[in-house]
This record gives C-alpha cells, structure tokens and sequence, in this order.
C-alpha cells in the first residue's frame, strides 16, 4: 500500500513538473513572439518613418548642390560639393524676409483669431442650449464638406466687390475693393469651419457640473468660459493653433488672387521667383522650399506630443 502511494505521488509530481515545463517554454514561447512582433512593428515604422521622410531629404539635398551636378547624367545620392551658400542666394533672390513677415502676419492672425472666435462658438454648441442649435451645427458641417475651390470664386467677388473699399462707391462698384489690402488676406480665414467642429468636441468632454456650479455663484457667461472652461481645454487650443498656422504659413492659391504688389506677397509665392522662362533654378528653389519649410517643422516637433494628444481627444466623441 506504501509503495503505491509512493507511485501515485511521484506520478503526480512528474505531470506537475512537465506542466511547469510546458507552461516556461509557451510563456518563453509568447516572449518570443511578442519581441518578434515588436521588432517586425519597428522596421515597419522606420521604413514608413522613411519613405515619409524622403521628399524632405532630397529637398535638402537638392538645395546644396550645384546647377551642374542637377543636370548631369550621373548625379550622385549624396553632393559632391555641399553648396550652403545657395541659401544666402535664395535670400539675395528674392525679398524672402518682407515675404516671410508677410506670412508670418497672416499665420499670427488666423492662429489668435481662431482661438478666440472658434473656441466661443464651439463653447455655444455644446455647453449652451439655444433654438437652432441643431441646425447651426449641421451648417458648421456642411460648411466643412464644400471644398475651397467650389467657393473662391463667389469669395474673390466679395472682396473685389466690398462697398465704399479701394475706391468702390455704395454698390461695390468702381475700384479695386480689398484687392492688394490685408483685409483680403487676414477676414477670409478668421475662423474655419473645421476649427469650431474641433473645440466642440474638447467642449463636449469637459464637466457640465462647473458650469452649474458656477451660474449658482453667480458667474456670467464669459466669466465661464474664460475663467473655468477654457482652461480645461488647453491642448485643444494648442491643436487648434498649430492647424491655423499651418493653414496662415502655407497659403498659397488666395494670396495669389487677391494680391499683385511685391510687398503684399507671401512666402509661398515667393517661390516663383526662381521659375524662369529659360528654366527653373531648382537649387535654389529648394533653399528657398527648405526655409519656408522648417518653422512648421520646428512647431511641430516642439508641440507634437500636446498636437497628437489634443487630436486624439477630439476624435474620441
């Protein structure tokens, strides 16, 4: 009888010790995909991360080469001699910081206008209950689904057309209305349509009970949302701001309507200037390209933690 329970447990101890082992080797096992997974996860992104970054590496490497070795037959990946100096070129070209003052204006002003004017009425469309409510909000959507080409026409007649500006008389006749003014280039773009869908969504994902808490202390409107709901919704608003910008810097078809002087152009038309009839200074054009690319890079990579967050949150509702 000793001897079979001695079996019995020497039995039990040997299938619990093969489970042991089994359970190691499908743990080490699953350790080993998992690492495998990420490995394969991280090639693929560095391989993303670089076909991504390819336009911008040969932009800038185009920008220092020289005109001969652009035209040759056998152009190397990598120049043969590093031409810096076609970036002071470019900037002798062509009045690149009166085209970047220009642009940088325009940016500031569609960033800040955003923030204010966007940022109330998406406050009023979520936190606030008024009649058409519903039908105000399904305009703001519609407003994003009608693309820029389909309205700048009807637009640029607006702006030509503007009563008692740039010698029109009452009935927008007769001059050159906000043509070659900063009112073409700064009312236009004052508040998208898309910047106050955005803060809605933050709006919708903040406590209604602070607003209560607040009318019962007798706050008023503008003390709410300045006061308590706004700051609540700070990497929104640091969204918000890095899309006007983007949008005010890289400008380019609108400036090109409204504007002839050379002092009223951006930095985005600015380009043109090495486009010749006898050809294209591609050097240059890419170090003129590559200077008017990096303050948007610069913004990004500073603020892409708070960006992505701030579109992730909004995309959640």
């Amino acid at each position: 009888m000793t001897d079979t329970v001695t079996q019995i447990a020497e039995v039990h101890e040997a299938v619990a010790s093969t489970d042991v082992t089994q359970r190691r080797r499908s743990s080490r096992s699953a350790k080993q995909q998992r690492r495998f997974r990420r490995v394969l996860l991280f090639v693929l992104l560095m391989v993303i991360a670089f076909v991504m970054a390819a336009p911008f590496i040969w932009m800038l490497l185009t920008a220092v080469r020289t005109p001969q070795e652009l035209f040759s037959t056998d152009m190397p990946l990598l120049p043969a001699e590093w031409r810096w100096e076609n970036f002071v070129t470019a900037l002798q070209t062509a009045p690149f910081l009166t085209y970047a003052r220009n642009s940088f204006i325009i940016a500031i002003g569609h960033t800040l206008s955003n923030i204010v004017l966007a940022s109330m009425a998406g406050y009023a469309l979520a936190k606030i209950r008024f009649r058409g409510a519903t039908a105000v909000f399904a305009f703001v959507l519609a407003s994003m689904m009608i693309p820029f080409y389909a309205i700048v026409i009807p637009e640029f007649l607006m702006v030509r057309h503007v009563p008692l500006f740039g010698y029109n008389d009452i009935l927008g006749q007769g001059g050159t209305g906000w043509i070659d003014t900063w009112w073409a280039l700064l009312v236009p773009g004052l508040v998208s349509p898309f910047n106050i869908f955005l803060f809605r969504q933050f709006f919708l994902s903040t406590p209604t009970e602070l607003m209560e808490a607040a009318r019962i202390d007798g706050a008023g409107e503008f003390r709410i949302f300045g006061r308590i709901m706004a700051p609540l919704i700070r990497p929104g608003m640091l969204t918000v701001a890095l899309l006007a910008f983007e949008s005010g810097w890289n400008n380019f078809l609108w400036p090109l309507l409204v504007t002839s002087r050379q002092e009223m152009r951006v930095i985005q038309l600015g380009l043109s200037v090495f486009r010749q009839e006898a050809g294209t200074d591609f050097n240059l054009l890419m170090a003129g390209t590559t200077m008017a690319a990096v303050p948007m890079i610069v913004l990004f990579a500073i603020f892409q933690r708070q960006f992505v967050n701030g579109m992730v949150a909004s995309g959640i509702k």
